[in-house]
């Protein structure tokens, strides 16, 4: 390292933005905000301090690049706890939607088939797209048509509540597709969602236990281990097919 130059510090870009509070408020003068929210008029930083002191509040900085500053007479430890308040209620009735991935065989039978579909159902149900992947081992590949047609019967199955986002494509040795929740199933979900919310916030109001996520919003698992063991099965057929003419 070149003399001269600061040591790199990782710390410095994970510090975000703080709100500056009494003392850490170091410009001269600032527009203060009483408690009521009314607005006192711009006053010299430290008669503004005195006066958030003699009420047992803070002063603290809520605008910092107006000018001047906007500052408010409050209870600090009160504003986080509200605003980390704020930040959970944000982020739960936030719409998160994941791709889940279903993936198949050329060779998955029927019975199978309709299993994905019923997961696939629930997944888009909640809210989340769903992608189903047919994967082709050996000279299945040779066959792309088997592949066309389970996705034909899937995407039929399921017009009811899904809509095709990405049309089936080749991606390397396997075809994929892409569909999405319609617009009537996201607007029931984001419904449930705020239902939940308030009976959420109803039960902590009152002491209780938090009620459940509705049903169409708990997740099925994921059938990767099935397919896991489809994998090792058909590798031994595939050896086997490998000898046919």
């Amino acid at each position: 390292m070149a003399f001269g130059q600061p040591r790199f510090d990782p710390r410095q870009q994970q510090r975000g933005y703080q709100i500056r509070v009494n003392h850490r408020i170091r410009v001269p003068e600032v527009l203060v905000i009483g408690p009521d929210g009314g607005k006192l008029g711009v006053l010299q930083t430290h008669e503004a301090l005195r006066m958030a002191q003699e009420q047992g509040l803070d002063l603290v900085e809520i605008n910092p690049k107006a000018d001047p500053p906007v500052c408010k007479i409050l209870d600090f430890g009160k504003y986080k706890y509200e605003e980390k308040k704020k930040a959970a209620q944000a982020r739960r009735n936030q719409a998160v939607v994941d791709i889940k991935e279903i993936k198949l065989r050329p060779k998955t039978d029927d019975h199978d088939i309709n299993f994905k579909i019923k997961a696939a159902r629930r997944f888009l149900e909640a809210g989340h797209k769903v992608k189903f992947t047919v994967r082709f081992r050996g000279r299945e590949i040779t066959h792309p048509e088997k592949a066309q047609e389970q996705i034909d019967i899937i995407v039929k199955a399921l017009e009811d509540v899904a809509n095709v986002e990405t049309r089936p494509m080749m991606e390397a040795r396997a075809m994929s597709l892409v569909i999405a929740p319609k617009p009537a199933v996201m607007q029931r979900v984001a419904q449930q969602r705020a239902a939940l919310e308030k009976a959420r916030q109803q039960a902590e109001k009152e002491g209780k236990p938090l009620p459940p996520a509705p049903s169409s919003l708990q997740l099925p698992e994921d059938d990767e281990d099935d397919d896991e063991d489809d994998d090792d099965d058909d590798e031994g057929e595939g050896e086997g097919e490998g000898g046919e003419s």
